[in-house]
């Protein structure tokens, strides 16, 4: 079989032509292929969130919110943008001792600690004392809150005390420390004194 000259070079023009026309179709953008690459955050969501924080077997807490979103990143956090409630058990994990109320909470979790913000208010049901304060730190390893922000507290007695600078409490308002003081301040009978 003779292959004529013509024929020959008309082929091979024929299959160049081709392979530049499917290789110059193939153009990618360069947003697109670096998206593919990209890290992306992993989000949870979840609505009528009902939680238990426990240690060593017993349930300390219960938490419940109307919604939560979780964040998969580099250091991984829980909000909840629409209000939480905690009520928090005594040793027997049946009485609640403090219920905790906020419109808005962050929990971060290498660190153990929850941000409330927005009318945070704490009542420890046992003695009526009532914590309020725009914004206050939760740490569930230690079981204490601290701010630096303004606070109020409220005894059934109607003893009021606030603090400009903030605060220190364990987390059943059995003790608190509040750092600028101001208003009337119980003070012990001469007789209970050492």
């Amino acid at each position: 079989m003779k292959i004529d000259r013509s024929s020959y070079f008309l082929f091979w023009a024929a299959l160049l032509s081709g392979c530049l026309f499917v290789l110059s179709s193939c153009e990618n953008d360069e947003r697109e292929i670096n998206n593919l690459f990209s890290k992306q955050a992993a989000i949870e969501e979840a609505n009528q969130v009902v939680s238990y924080l426990s240690q060593d077997g017993t349930v300390k807490a219960k938490l419940t919110s109307p919604y939560m979103i979780r964040q998969q990143v580099d250091s991984p956090y829980t909000e909840f943008p629409r209000t939480l409630h905690v009520d928090f058990y005594d040793d027997s994990s049946v009485n609640i001792q403090t219920i905790m109320d906020a419109r808005y909470g962050k929990y971060r979790d290498y660190e153990g600690k929850v941000l409330l913000r927005d009318s945070v208010v704490v009542i420890n049901i046992v003695n009526g004392d009532t914590l309020r304060t725009p914004e206050l730190w939760w740490d569930q390893n230690q079981q204490v809150f601290y701010t630096d922000k303004p606070t109020f507290i409220s005894k059934r007695d109607g003893t009021r005390t606030s603090s400009t600078n903030g605060m220190r409490a364990k987390q059943d308002l059995s003790w608190y420390e509040l750092y600028s003081n101001s208003g009337k301040l119980p003070v012990p009978k001469e007789d209970s004194l050492p």
